[in-house]
């Protein structure tokens, strides 16, 4: 059984979305404040949380940043009245999977998070290891990385986008491909997700000096491949 954490502080949203997750099978718990959802997370580790952002004691933004640092690597999806790319964009760089404006519809909200708990069957269906020519060690079965001796912290969806990259390595991945096996083919939102996960896996690849580099081939999709990072 899936456990899911929702984070929400009004009633009249948490009530009714509590009965349809746990009507759906799910081991639900809830908190209404960022900090305890924090502790939660390191403490549980629940498969999904479901954020929201306005919360009375934290921005959501900062609670889901908070998550990612401790080293929560489940699915985070982030709902909020707030409108606007920006803010949306904003939401994926600091670590969420998806992001649901409200009002929002039950149906939606489950099919998201069926989506979420899906993706790592989706993308690793055996105890692969990939070792990269520059040493970087991509282990499925654990959903790890290491450089050496030392591991370099990815989120889940990082994980996936570089496991399928790094199993076509120096070969461009198109976007599509990445979109399937990664959000599936079920997926509601932009594309433009990919592009701000591509990004921070970027930055940590090259915080890591892990010798591999993702490189954008303009109108078709990614490479992964072993070099001096730009």
């Amino acid at each position: 059984m899936h456990d899911v954490l929702v984070v929400e502080d009004e009633e009249d949203i948490a009530v009714p979305l509590l009965r349809t997750l746990e009507r759906e099978g799910y081991q639900v718990s809830r908190v209404s404040g960022g900090a305890d959802a924090v502790k939660f997370v390191v403490d549980e580790a629940p498969s999904v949380v479901i954020l929201d952002l306005g919360l009375p004691d934290m921005d959501g933004i900062d609670v889901c940043r908070q998550m990612r640092s401790s080293g929560y690597s489940g699915g985070i999806i982030m709902v909020t009245a707030r409108a606007g790319e920006l803010d949306r964009v904003v939401g994926l760089d600091v670590g969420a999977d998806d992001y649901l404006a409200k009002p929002f519809g039950l149906a939606e909200l489950l099919a998201r998070v069926r989506a979420l708990l899906r993706r790592s069957s989706v993308v690793v269906t055996s105890d692969t290891t990939v070792t990269t020519a520059s040493g970087l060690k991509i282990d499925a079965a654990s959903r790890r990385v290491h450089l050496g001796e030392r591991e370099i912290a990815l989120t889940a969806k990082e994980f996936d986008v570089l496991a399928v990259l790094a199993s076509h390595h120096d070969k461009v991945v198109p976007r599509e491909t990445l979109m399937n096996q990664v959000w599936d083919q079920n997926w509601y939102g932009s594309t433009k997700t990919l592009d701000v996960t591509i990004g921070r896996l970027r930055n940590k690849l090259e915080a890591a000096e892990a010798g591999e580099r993702v490189v954008a081939i303009r109108g078709v999709g990614f490479r992964l491949e072993t070099g001096t990072p730009a």
